[in-house]
């Protein structure tokens, strides 16, 4: 399973740890993803999507079905 979101599209980002000594080495910053199940009243079904917590923030400020569209059109959403 890859450490995407399914509904905003973040994904790991790389960077540095940097040291006292400014010794850089790399590192990777993980997206606070999470599997969630949620009832899609349009559709009458569950669905399970795996997504970060901004993506839940997101879901609950314009609804499901509205994200699951946006998603979609940009592509972030699997077939």
């Amino acid at each position: 399973m890859s450490k995407i979101c399914q509904i905003t599209g973040k994904k790991a980002m790389s960077g540095n740890n940097v040291a006292h000594s400014n010794v850089r080495t790399k590192r990777k910053f993980n997206v606070n993803l999470f599997t969630k199940k949620f009832y899609w009243v349009e559709q009458d079904c569950w669905i399970r999507l795996s997504i970060s917590a901004a993506g839940l923030r997101l879901i609950n400020k314009i609804g499901l079905d509205a994200a699951i569209k946006n998603a979609a059109d940009k592509g972030y959403l699997g077939a």
